[in-house]
């Protein structure tokens, strides 16, 4: 039995794409097109039942799935991240849900960015001088052996102020002495290719909206401020108010609440939801990433407190997930002591990393299993462990091809 279906009627709602909103004019995207990477995932990979196993899927027509999940639009490795390119190239490679990072802007429109203060490496907002002057820390070059630097947040300004930069890819150049300069850095595994044409940051509004008439499924993601709130000090704009603001735009657009998986990293968030806005609560997923600034030995304890809080889907990043024994990937404590407690486990992010077969080892993402990851190809290893033995209903992907071909080839 697959692990989705194992999961009961929870996991019902995520086994076929919602038919757009009846008010929704626009236009899904039906047929699949993964191009050259999961293939050539799939020859990097040493001699063995998986490998034949995806080989022997090569020819099969693929369809779009909402065990793959996108990450920032998931043509994120390619495309400016939370961008309609992102979006429609990771729906052309069978998303079958989409993510948008939710945060407020001055005026407090909520807008699409993986935080609230990545403007100065996610556009070109430093290079416009009117912009970067109200930036929190406007651009410092390098000078002296100091790295260049800026701190620009979508709270620095109006929506109609952000509607005038473009989106590019997530990097800067830290030795740069010029605002054009630092729009560099481009890690050497990514590309500029796609991101010389202007994308605007989308509102939430507009991802619902473009998302909806595709016939997908939606997973916004309250950001945790990174300004006091509320905000601005003595206001009502309040974190509950913030998290209601996020629930109100799909109510707003007409959006059933079996499409939508809220997340979030505060698991006040979810409790809110949960209490606030039951029907939209029963499918918020708690993003876990604890263990980086505690232990995991605490992360594991805290699964027991959130299950018996009424949360029911964990999101930990791939590593907290698997571990190494006796030389082979297997499900790790905290994913064992999620099932245990019924907890559902969502994980992020696939295609997130550079190489798997340089001295990086895939960085942090393989970071649990990086003893053994020898090649490119041992994504899919990763990916084949996380779905049969740790029984993840999603992972959220940068690339959506690699997770879409998985997906299909075993039938989930």
């Amino acid at each position: 039995m697959s692990p989705i279906i194992a999961f009961g009627c929870l996991a019902l709602a995520i086994t076929a794409l919602a038919a757009p909103s009846p008010h929704h004019h626009g236009k899904g995207i039906t047929r699949v097109h993964l191009g050259p990477r999961p293939f050539w995932l799939i020859d990097k990979m040493e001699d063995g039942p998986l490998k034949r196993k995806l080989e022997s899927c090569s020819e099969m027509e693929m369809k779009p799935t909402p065990w793959s999940i996108s990450h920032r639009g998931g043509g994120t490795l390619q495309m400016p991240e939370h961008t309609f390119d992102s979006i429609r190239a990771g729906t052309r490679m069978g998303a079958g849900i989409q993510e948008c990072d939710v945060t407020f802007t001055k005026d407090k429109q909520l807008v699409c960015r993986h935080s609230q203060c990545d403007l100065h490496t996610t556009t070109n907002v430093v290079t416009i001088p009117d912009l970067n002057a109200k930036c929190t820390i406007p651009f410092r070059p390098a000078s002296n052996g100091t790295s260049a630097t800026a701190k620009c947040c979508t709270s620095d300004f109006t929506l109609a102020e952000i509607k005038t930069v473009c989106a590019k890819m997530d990097a800067s150049n830290p030795t740069a002495t010029t605002p054009a300069a630092y729009l560099g850095g481009t890690p050497g595994f990514r590309t500029d290719l796609y991101a010389r044409a202007c994308g605007r940051v989308p509102t939430l509004h507009e991802f619902i909206d473009l998302v909806d008439g595709l016939g997908l499924q939606f997973t916004p993601e309250l950001k945790t401020p990174e300004v006091p709130m509320p905000y601005p000090p003595g206001s009502d704009y309040t974190q509950a108010r913030f998290a209601q603001q996020m629930i109100d735009e799909f109510k707003a657009a007409g959006i059933r609440p079996e499409r939508v998986w809220p997340q979030s990293f505060l698991h006040d968030d979810v409790l809110y939801w949960l209490a606030a806005e039951p029907t939209w609560g029963r499918q918020a997923i708690l993003l876990d990433e604890s263990a980086d600034s505690g232990s995991m030995e605490e992360s594991v304890a805290n699964l027991e407190k959130y299950a018996a809080a009424g949360v029911k889907i964990m999101a930990p990043p791939l590593p907290y997930l698997v571990a190494v024994e006796g030389g082979k990937i297997v499900p790790s404590e905290y994913a064992t002591a999620a099932k245990a407690l019924g907890l559902k486990l969502i994980t992020w992010s696939m295609e997130r990393s550079g190489w798997l077969n340089d001295r990086s080892q895939g960085g942090y993402y393989y970071s649990s299993i990086a003893n053994v990851t020898k090649s490119d190809g041992d994504a899919y290893s990763l990916l084949h462990v996380l779905a049969q033995d740790v029984g993840v209903i999603g992972v959220f992907s940068d690339w959506s091809a690699t997770v879409t071909y998985y997906a299909n080839c075993f039938g989930l």
